[in-house]
């Protein structure tokens, strides 16, 4: 049987040690349930008080990146998106494994957000929460809720 990929393309480079170190932690975790991946992408760098259109410009072009590295479904990870609980996040990913897909990439965009053809792109839209989080602590956050939702689809005890 086929491991599913899981795929994690984020936009920035983690700055924290205690981040990065929790998001190896996990990555290491999700390995017994799946084949886990993260992809760095470079920010594109703005000026102090960038413009709409510079912001526009800067999403566009990593974009352009983020869709380069898209493999099999596509979750964006964006405000608008939907809320949805760790059992109902891991009964998604077992409806997309046994639909046959064999990965799935989820994507978190720059302290801007995502660009509109990433957007259009996803096959799903997926939100945190409705609070605001540090634009650095989504990735830790995404790679903890993939382990727990794997777990949970494995009957696992992590959920409990």
């Amino acid at each position: 049987m086929r491991l599913l990929r899981i795929k994690i393309v984020a936009v920035g480079k983690l700055k924290e040690k205690y981040l990065t170190d929790g998001v190896a932690e996990y990555i290491k975790r999700l390995s017994l349930y799946c084949r886990p991946e993260v992809v760095e992408l470079p920010e594109t760098r703005l000026p102090e008080a960038p413009s709409e259109k510079e912001i526009a410009a800067a999403l566009s072009a990593e974009g352009k990146k983020i869709l380069d590295s898209v493999s099999g479904i596509c979750v964006a990870l964006c405000i608008e998106g939907k809320q949805m609980s760790s059992p109902a996040l891991s009964e998604y990913i077992s409806r997309v494994a046994t639909g046959g897909a064999s990965a799935i990439t989820f994507v978190i965009g720059s302290s801007h957000g995502l660009a509109p053809e990433v957007k259009a792109r996803a096959d799903l839209r997926l939100s945190m929460s409705e609070m605001t989080f540090p634009h650095q602590l989504a990735r830790l956050m995404l790679a903890e809720q993939l382990y727990r939702a794997m777990s949970i689809g494995a009957g696992g005890k992590y959920h409990k």
